[in-house]
């Protein structure tokens, strides 16, 4: 399991070596896997949402997409395959955590130019089920990336690597929130999509052809009955996290299931508020596709150097009362009218708290993990952590309607107070585990 304690703080490391540790070849090849990972996010969500509510569909209906989600929840049900099945041909020339991201990049690829076919207006249920196909694919594509990033790096590299996961992540939605928007306000949806389905051959081609820059070698679990198969590799993983922190694992996953919450919920309705207010395509898709990535990265970037400088319990309550302070920003955006300052200043708060955030809760759940079910495990992790939020997204539209998009984003960042509080019982939490370890009493 991963020797990182988040009650204690790391070494201290010079801000020179924080940075020259993002300069590496693995790195970049994460930079790339995140970039493929990110892609595809707006084009189900965000993309979607303005493309749907310009095509005349209601917010309560754009609301229940937030149920495609779903399949980034569930992932961990099939993460084990990724774990135990090999690719054929593929595996043994890549690796198996390779050669299940080409699979699912190109089905994610395969996907997208079957919605670039869709006509929401006349056919809502082609555009949900293609929907769901894309978010299918793309959790695959997430099990697989998310495996190689623990396995690919020692420890000390986590909250790089998480990092530079978050800059390609973001540099991903750059293309699928600013250069679709610009595609489709200039050409046409069709072709917006089917450029994001050709993009997704970067992702491919560096699964396909980067060297091999992995830091220990992948021996998958060996052959076994089924019944057993199933035994070890569903239920002994969620078994494995249970006996290592006992009592503690219901405040950990009550905490990470609330964490993301404001910021699910209220992300479903942002595209919609900028078409009612009266933002076109193009203004939304430079300010929050340019300016929006950059902001991101700045909060990505302090995410990664607070990892190095403090311990986590500590970076993930910034995180919280960042998320819900900008959440707030929305509240005043929806109150003025068009303006571009208003936009961006809205825009740029949210992105450097949902960048710092994202960053942290990443190394969070990464220094959860058992290396011996590093996929599964994490896939829980991520999966507890979108559950709640896709849930109630999904009557974001309704909530809406009822009260407006002021009191909306209030609400949204209300929701932020529960994971405050739960930070409280995770130090608790910790402090026993540390002190039943040493064999002494623990503090309350």
């Amino acid at each position: 399991m991963s020797q990182q304690n988040p009650s204690l703080p790391p070494e201290k490391t010079s801000l020179i070596d924080a940075a020259k540790a993002y300069l590496t070849p693995r790195g970049f090849v994460m930079l790339t896997f995140g970039f493929s990972s990110g892609l595809p996010f707006y084009l189900i969500f965000q993309t979607l949402s303005i493309w749907l509510r310009e095509d005349g569909v209601s917010r309560s209906e754009i609301g229940l997409f937030a149920w495609v989600g779903f399949a980034f929840t569930l992932k961990f049900l099939w993460a084990p395959i990724l774990d135990r099945v090999p690719v054929p041909l593929l595996e043994r020339r890549i690796g198996r955590r390779r050669a299940w991201m080409a699979v699912a990049q190109i089905s994610v690829a395969t996907t997208l130019i079957a919605m670039s076919f869709a006509q929401p207006a006349q056919s809502l249920f082609y555009v949900a089920i293609v929907a769901i196909a894309i978010a299918f694919s793309s959790a695959t594509q997430d099990i697989a990336v998310d495996a190689w990033r623990i396995e690919a790096a020692p420890v000390a590299e986590q909250g790089m690597m998480a990092a530079m996961y978050q800059y390609g992540y973001r540099i991903g939605i750059l293309a699928s929130g600013t250069l679709a928007l610009i595609i489709a306000d200039k050409v046409s949806w069709a072709v917006a999509y089917q450029a994001m389905a050709a993009l997704m051959a970067i992702g491919l081609l560096t699964a396909l052809f980067a060297p091999k820059i992995e830091a220990g070698h992948y021996e998958p679990p060996e052959k076994l009955p089924t019944l057993q198969a199933v035994r070890e590799s569903v239920i002994g993983p969620f078994a494995d996290f249970v006996k290592r922190y006992g009592v503690a694992a219901i405040t950990i996953l009550a905490f990470i299931a609330v964490y993301r919450i404001p910021d699910f919920v209220m992300g479903f309705m942002t595209g919609p508020l900028y078409v009612d207010i009266g933002y076109d395509k193009t203004d939304i898709g430079l300010i929050r596709g340019v300016i929006g990535p950059f902001a991101t990265m700045f909060g990505v970037f302090i995410g990664g150097v607070i990892l190095l400088r403090l311990n986590l319990t500590a970076a993930l309550f910034i995180g919280v009362v960042a998320q819900s302070v900008s959440n707030l920003l929305y509240t005043w955006l929806a109150l003025m009218p068009a303006h571009d300052a208003y936009l961006a200043t809205a825009i740029i708060g949210d992105n450097i708290a949902y960048g710092f955030a994202g960053t942290v809760l990443i190394a969070y759940m990464s220094s959860l993990t058992n290396t011996a079910f590093t996929a599964t495990q994490y896939a829980l992790f991520s999966s507890f952590y979108a559950l709640p939020g896709k849930f109630v997204g999904g009557f974001s539209g309704f909530i809406v309607d009822a009260v407006g998009y002021p009191w909306f984003f209030v609400y949204t960042a209300l929701i932020g107070v529960p994971a405050a509080l739960l930070i409280l019982a995770l130090r608790r939490s910790e402090r026993k585990l540390k002190a039943e370890s040493a064999g002494a009493p623990a503090q309350t």
